[in-house]
């Protein structure tokens, strides 16, 4: 089995990890505490023309043809500097696959050359609402039927990018009377549609420079043309873009876990403690050694799932199964390198507290940890029947 990248691969990784070094770096910590978004926009633009907001489209529509492999390199680089600009590249390439792969040439031609090009500043799923998170075929936004088209009313929850999107792409119930999860349909609605309203910012915990916001829709008025593959064939629609959601969260909690341990481990080759380097205790030692084998760990099933989905295979299992242990293992990365520093990890001005925050997330959204067993061993389960 060869693991090696290809040169295109190697390429975009190291073109991540320089804009991460000289862009990035020095506005985290400031884009945290402030939450001003002008400086995600900024960064976003500066993304789009590095061509890393269409990471996996056609050229014909001004992607960079790159595919899913190199998408997870540069999200994990990305997300080393800054979680939030991670989140925001990570959820628009997403929208922009999804428009891609069942689009019409007309929605294509009109949606994907202003993501990728950062005319759009990002695209939005609007599929998660207060009663259904991990349920989303339980969603009540409907989209009723009118003489030009459709009439969408509902209202969703943490949508990422949702004050600065230029595209949502909408969830609702087309067929009240289909079963469960049958009667979904899928929408791309322009972000300045009449009826739409973006509530305020959340007050997070972390990715403070990410906006999350309520999207609510009242009586939004959308044409049949916008109606986003087959009608009622939605839930199939949102489950696949949760699978391929997780390979970007996946590595996006990478990229946090492996720079918080970086951090640590040249913090203990310089702290002095009984007369020498806390590197050189072998108790510390040991957490350095267990964080960095589990983050390797996790970098191959992220690439493992990511090379399945560039191949066209099935990759739903392995993609929750790098998502799971991802997130699972940056967050006890962050805690372990966090616990390294001692009393200095605690502090603000240090980044291992704005680090612990932000991964923290890693394992809640785009499917919960326990959403991902559940998906995992349904596989398992289905494969042996």
């Amino acid at each position: 089995m060869n693991l090696s990248l290809t040169e295109e691969q190697q390429m975009i990784q190291e073109t991540a990890k320089r804009f991460a070094e000289t862009e990035l770096q020095a506005t985290a910590e400031k884009l945290d505490q402030t939450k001003d978004y002008e400086i995600t926009k900024a960064h976003v633009r500066n993304l789009a023309e590095l061509g890393f907001m269409g990471l996996n489209i056609d050229a014909e529509y001004g992607g960079t043809e790159a595919g899913v492999v190199a998408f997870s390199l540069a999200v994990t680089e990305i997300a080393k500097a800054c979680a939030s600009t991670a989140v925001t590249m990570s959820v628009t390439n997403m929208v922009a696959e999804v428009i891609q792969a069942m689009g019409s040439d007309e929605q294509k031609q009109k949606y994907l050359p202003k993501i990728c090009s950062g005319e759009f500043y990002a695209g939005s799923f609007c599929l998660t609402e207060a009663g259904a998170g991990s349920d989303p075929a339980s969603m009540r936004t409907r989209a009723v039927k009118t003489e030009s088209g459709w009439s969408i009313s509902g209202t969703k929850q943490w949508i990422t990018s949702a004050e600065f999107a230029g595209v949502f792409v909408v969830w609702a119930v087309t067929d009240a009377e289909a079963p469960k999860g049958k009667g979904i349909s899928c929408f791309l609605v322009d972000a300045d549609a009449a009826g739409i309203t973006c509530g305020p910012g959340e007050k997070k915990m972390g990715q403070h420079g990410s906006a999350t916001n309520e999207v609510h829709f009242e009586n939004c008025e959308v044409p049949d043309s916008a109606v986003l593959g087959k009608l009622n064939d939605g839930f199939r629609i949102a489950v696949a873009e949760l699978a391929g959601g997780r390979i970007g969260i996946g590595s996006l909690a990478l990229g946090i876990g492996q720079a918080a341990m970086d951090y640590a481990t040249q913090y203990t080759l310089e702290r002095k403690q009984f007369g020498k380097p806390i590197a050189d205790f072998q108790g510390l030692q040991w957490m350095i050694a267990d964080r960095a084998t589990e983050l390797e760990a996790a970098r191959l099933l992220l690439m493992n799932a990511a090379y399945l989905k560039e191949a066209g295979k099935p990759f739903a299992k392995e993609a929750s199964m790098a998502k799971l242990f991802a997130s699972e293992k940056a967050n006890q990365a962050c805690y372990t390198a966090l616990q390294l520093l001692g009393g200095y990890g605690y502090m603000q001005e240090y980044p291992l507290e704005r680090m612990s925050r932000d991964v923290r997330i890693t394992s809640i959204y785009e499917g919960t940890s326990e959403v991902q067993r559940l998906v995992i061993a349904r596989e398992i389960l289905r494969e042996l029947r």
